[in-house]
Parts: C-alpha cells; sequence; structure tokens
C-alpha cells in the first residue's frame, strides 16, 4: 500500500511538471519566433539603408567629377582668352607703330631726291654773286632738314654706315673689294643710305664691303 502511494505520488507531480513544460513551450516558441523575426526585419531594414547610401555616395562622387571637368574647362576658357587678349593687344601696338610703314616708303624716294639735289649743286657756285642759285640749294638744304626731323618725330631713323662693320640685317652688300685704307668686314662706301621704323628695318642701306687684298 505504502509503494502504491508513492508511485501515485510521483505519477502526480510528473503530470504537474509536464503540464508546466506545456504551458511555457508556446511562450518560448513565440518568444524565439519573434526574435526571429526581429533579426530578419533588422536585416530587412539594413539592405535599403546601404543600398540608399551607395547610391548618395555614387552620385556625390559624380557630382565630383563634373566639378572637375568643369573646373578644368573654366581655367581652359581663361587661359585661351587671357592669350587672344594678350596677342589682340600686340597686334594693336604693331598698328600703331607700323601703321605708317607704307606712307614712310613712299616719303623715302622724296627724301633721297632731295639729298641727291643738294649733294649736285656745287659748293663754289653757292655764293652771293648767285643768289637765285644760293636761295634755290638754301631751301633744299631746308626742306631736307625738316622731313628728317618729321622722320625722327614718327620713329624713322637714317642709317648711314660708313666705317662701321657690315650686319647682313641692316646692309645690302653691293660688292666686296680691297680698299686701301679700310678694314676687312667694314663698309667702304654707302651708295644708298637706308632707314629704320622702331627697331624695324625698313629699307637696308646699300653698301659696298671693304675685303683683305
Amino acid at each position: 500500500m505504502a509503494c502504491l502511494c508513492v508511485r501515485v505520488i510521483r505519477q502526480s507531480f510528473s503530470l504537474v511538471a509536464l503540464a508546466k513544460v506545456e504551458r511555457a513551450s508556446p511562450r518560448w516558441l513565440c518568444t524565439s519566433t519573434m526574435q526571429k523575426d526581429g533579426i530578419g526585419s533588422e536585416e530587412k531594414d539594413e539592405k535599403p539603408e546601404q543600398s540608399a547610401a551607395d547610391k548618395v555616395l555614387a552620385e556625390k562622387t559624380q557630382l565630383e567629377e563634373q566639378l572637375k571637368d568643369m573646373t578644368d574647362k573654366y581655367k581652359r576658357a581663361l587661359a585661351d582668352t587671357e592669350n587672344l587678349r594678350t596677342r589682340h593687344r600686340g597686334m594693336i601696338e604693331d598698328a600703331k607703330l607700323y601703321g605708317i610703314q607704307g606712307f614712310c616708303k613712299d616719303l623715302l624716294e622724296v627724301a633721297d631726291i632731295l639729298e641727291k639735289a643738294t649733294e649736285s649743286v656745287p659748293k663754289e657756285e653757292i655764293t652771293s654773286q648767285n643768289p637765285h642759285l644760293k636761295n634755290l640749294y638754301d631751301g633744299l638744304v631746308m626742306t631736307e632738314a625738316q622731313i628728317q626731323k618729321v622722320f625722327t618725330k614718327h620713329g624713322l631713323v637714317k642709317l648711314s654706315p660708313d666705317g662701321q662693320m657690315f650686319d647682313p640685317y641692316e646692309h645690302h652688300a653691293l660688292f666686296h673689294a680691297p680698299i686701301e685704307g679700310k678694314a676687312p668686314g667694314t663698309i667702304a662706301v654707302v651708295t644708298k643710305v637706308g632707314y629704320k621704323l622702331h627697331e624695324r628695318v625698313l629699307r637696308p642701306a646699300v653698301v659696298g664691303v671693304a675685303k683683305a687684298p
């Protein structure tokens, strides 16, 4: 009888424990299920956030490249504009300095004629006994001096290189000959004077150059 009572008590305890487990297990299952669902939802939430961040980063990189490209184009445009402005400024300055070049070339022939006219008058004939020739000669000399003054005012300078070393950039050699008393390479004879306009040779001087015998 005592054994039977012990067995009944054990069975009753086991039934009570089983009932407790059955009551608790659905709760545990729900908790674990909720935890799994929460982890999955967090992963699902993280994926859109990561994709949005990647998209923003890609757009930022693209905008930075566009900005760099536009900045480079802007700098190139500024440099081209400055070069064009400098070139135009130089052209304007050249036009101011050398715009009268053609007109000066035409006047050089007039200056040559005046020089030849004054040189052709015999000096012994220029006396008070021959007033007409003297007045004409004085007028030619004054005209030549005035035209040379105008030339100098506008930057036109005469080149008369007698005795100087021959310079192929400023002189045109008509002949080379041994000339006594002249060092080789020097200009012995000037047959036609030259002119420079603001350091630019407008007409080279026509000369004869001495050479070694």
